[in-house]
């Protein structure tokens, strides 16, 4: 992989860091709060939203950057950039505050909800909907313009009932405001072509005019003109949509044949297009001040065409050599692989993850496809488009609603609460005050895990509920019309992403540390309930209150047990069950909507937080102590072998995970070598894995990072679905990334 920048681009990186070093803010939601309760407040309410996201966007501050080839500029996740009609009216009209209604309906209509996350130590469950995690059609935008778009809403009015006709018209004032904004961009640039006197910045300042006389209103003929419609139209959507997750998806995909066509006609060089890449990149980074690594906004290259064919092309390997070049957290750029990949690309892949600065997820379409086709849920063509909404959540490119995710389940703290009786070990709270029954209770290992599948499905359903509610109320007061213009078939059923106008309105949520749930039981059921069992069920429960207290030999004997990811058919037995379990759970319910509950496995920042607010584990595991990774066996159960634990893990019913699994294979930097790790990634692909991803530093670094932070300012490690500046992150969380298992063989 090239490491080279321009000296072009190496000094906008190095103009784009002196500029994030100032404070900023952004009038964003103030323009907006003004426009929706003073400007528009007699309108009728699509009126008035509509109206009220235009007068923000086109007041918008224009921003243009020296030495910039693209046009347009904003900031994101500073003081004044939320889109307030999500819950920040400021207490001013609570009865259209989304975030006011939603809470208001929860605590009446769903009240057991709070009791899952009373505190840290108690902490079963976060069950809040997460706006984002989706991408949109802006290659429409590319290839007809805004105007093309407006000319799809003038085809759709006739079929329209007055419902449709009032999401139509929010659709046409907000694709109106983009060309309005674009037209201010204009203007200054206009104005700052009459002030100038350099000639090299008049002829700068005359090609950013030309772009933006032409695009985003009309489509785009060029590679410049491609990128810079995407650049606006991104820019105009996040606006609207200031969520993290969401993200540009397959970028490459729709810029390439643009690129191809003046590469042959002379126009663009791979150099050239690498520089305009380069700077691309870099405006993600600076709108985001280069602080927001958990943002995520990823890009998914290569992969394959509706038909599965192979799309990878050379517009791919650029922007995977940018992002590692450029040493920057923004974009999230992930590797696509099709069912027969050129080895040009697993080389690539393998590059990527040995030499991408931690930053690689390699994903399978087969695997991938195959899970969110799984029972008929979409047609294969419709599958093959998908990307990453964040970290790792699939969904369609462009068909889906933006209530994607909807946080995380501790699955093993739902089990402490069945073996002692529905209290908290930690803290010693009744978080279950109906759950009478304690490890003892349970004469039979069947009757315990029928107990823990049951609670399992009662916070299932809560947080399915939940959803309905967010939606509802979304769909209501938070209809997203620009982001809606841009969804599959919202234009044609006249209604926004969660009003039912999406293609497909599938949400999901993270159960977590599901290798640990599986271990546990197993454990329990060898050393409780077997007819060679070792341990009283008294003891042993009193033993996990006291984490082990005076009872390190018993701890020994159950840490010896097999474990899921070992090589032992029983122990991996019981993770496939307890897959099949949560699987099951989600597969047997639809939403308000009619979308499909996806059943997602990533970890994010969540795996300390999980473990801390774990008791001891009747696996041998200590309290406190982060869960496992994914569906990455435990760090204690990777003693095997990688080949062992791989073969685990592509046992599973992977089919049942629709919304993605990810996992975490931290590789010793011995052996993370080229040829070795496209040698692992190809066996981990054909077993069936869908996303493989993992740290490649040496634990001895990480320990001095962690020792001299102001020496390691820019290096990156995996956390758990994205990359970030090891320095930034909470200490907890540094010492997990520090302690998980590194593969030596």
């Amino acid at each position: 992989m090239t490491s080279a920048l321009s000296a072009r681009t190496a000094a906008f990186l190095a103009a784009s860091r002196q500029r994030v070093a100032v404070p900023h803010t952004s009038p964003h939601a103030e323009h907006w709060r003004r426009a929706f309760f003073e400007l528009f407040a007699d309108e009728p309410l699509h009126l008035r939203q509509a109206k009220a996201f235009a007068y923000s966007l086109v007041n918008e501050p224009v921003c243009l950057l020296p030495e910039a080839a693209l046009v347009g500029h904003i900031h994101q996740a500073v003081p004044g950039s939320d889109a307030p009609d999500s819950g920040g009216w400021g207490g001013r009209c609570p009865e259209l505050d989304a975030g006011a209604v939603i809470a208001q309906r929860v605590a009446a209509e769903v009240p057991e909800l709070a009791r899952y996350c009373l505190s840290a130590e108690s902490w079963a469950g976060f069950a809040g909907c997460a706006p984002g995690h989706i991408g949109w059609h802006w290659e429409w935008v590319v290839q007809e313009g805004i105007d093309g778009l407006l000319q799809r809403l003038d085809a759709a009015w006739a079929a329209q009932d007055e419902p449709g006709r009032k999401t139509l018209t929010g659709m046409r004032l907000s694709l109106q405001a983009v060309v309005g904004w674009n037209e201010r961009h204009l203007e200054v640039l206009w104005q700052a072509l009459a002030a100038e006197c350099d000639p090299e910045r008049q002829a700068d300042l005359e090609a950013q005019i030309r772009l933006c006389e032409r695009v985003p209103r009309y489509g785009a003929r060029s590679f410049r003109e491609a990128v810079q419609a995407f650049h606006f139209i991104h820019l105009a959507t996040m606006f609207e949509n200031p969520h993290g997750g969401n993200g540009p998806g397959r970028l490459d995909y729709w810029l390439w044949p643009y690129l191809e066509r003046d590469l042959s006609a002379g126009v663009e060089t791979l150099d050239s297009a690498r520089e305009l890449v380069d700077e691309l990149f870099i405006r993600f980074h600076e709108r985001l001040l280069h602080e927001n690594d958990g943002w995520v906004e990823t890009i998914a290259v290569a992969g394959c065409h509706p038909d599965g064919s192979s799309a990878y092309n050379p517009l791919a390997r650029i922007m995977v050599e940018s992002i590692a070049a450029l040493n920057i957290s923004h974009p999230s750029v992930y590797i696509r692989i099709p069912e027969h990949p050129e080895p040009e690309l697993l080389q690539l892949a393998a590059m990527d993850l040995v030499h991408g600065g931690n930053r690689a997820q390699i994903l399978s379409d087969p695997a991938i496809v195959a899970a969110m086709t799984q029972a008929g849920a979409m047609p294969v063509e419709d599958a093959r488009m998908y990307m990453c909404g964040g970290c790792m959540e699939v969904s369609p490119q462009g068909m889906n609603g933006d209530l994607l995710f909807s946080g995380f389940i501790n699955t093993p703290k739902i089990l402490e609460l069945v073996l002692n009786g529905g209290v908290c070990m930690r803290s010693g709270v009744t978080v279950l005050p109906d759950l009478a029954r304690s490890l003892p209770d349970y004469a039979r290992f069947e009757d315990l895990y029928s107990a823990m599948e049951r609670e399992l499905q009662r916070l299932c359903e809560a947080t399915f509920r939940l959803m309905d509610i967010t939606a509802a109320t979304w769909g209501r007061l938070r209809p997203r019309f620009l982001v809606s213009a841009m969804v599959q078939d919202c234009i044609a059923r006249g209604r926004g992403i969660n009003a039912g106008g999406a293609r497909y309105e599938d949400t999901g949520s993270t159960p977590l540390g599901l290798p640990n749930l599986a271990d546990s039981l197993y454990a329990l059921r060898r050393a409780v309930y077997d007819p060679d069992a070792f341990v009283d069920a008294h003891d042993l429960l009193a033993a996990l209150r006291t984490n082990f207290a005076g009872a390190e030999p018993l701890r020994r004997r159950l840490l010896a047990l097999p474990k899921y990811g070992q090589g032992c058919d029983d122990a991996d037995a019981m993770m496939q069950r307890v897959v099949r379990t949560v699987g099951s759970l989600y597969e047997a319910r639809t939403n308000a909507l009619g979308g499909r509950m996806k059943l997602m496995i990533m970890t994010f920042v969540m795996a300390p937080i999980a473990g801390r607010a774990l008791a001891a584990t009747a696996d041998g595991r200590l309290a406190g102590t982060p869960v496992a990774q994914g569906i990455t066996p435990q760090n204690v159960a990777l003693t095997k072998g990688l080949t062992v634990a791989i073969t685990a893990h592509n046992r599973l019913d992977l089919h049942r995970f629709r919304g993605g699994a990810s996992s975490m294979i931290d590789l010793d930097p011995a052996i993370a070598t080229g040829p070795i790790v496209n040698g692992l990634l190809q066996a981990f692909l054909a077993g069936g894995g869908q996303m493989f991803q993992g740290n490649v530093t040496a634990v001895a670094e990480l320990e001095r990072a962690l020792e001299t932070p102001q020496d390691y300012p820019q290096l990156m490690v995996r956390v758990g679905g994205f990359s970030a500046r090891f320095v930034t992150l909470d200490p907890e969380l540094q010492r997990e990334i520090i302690r998980r298992h590194r593969h030596c063989q």
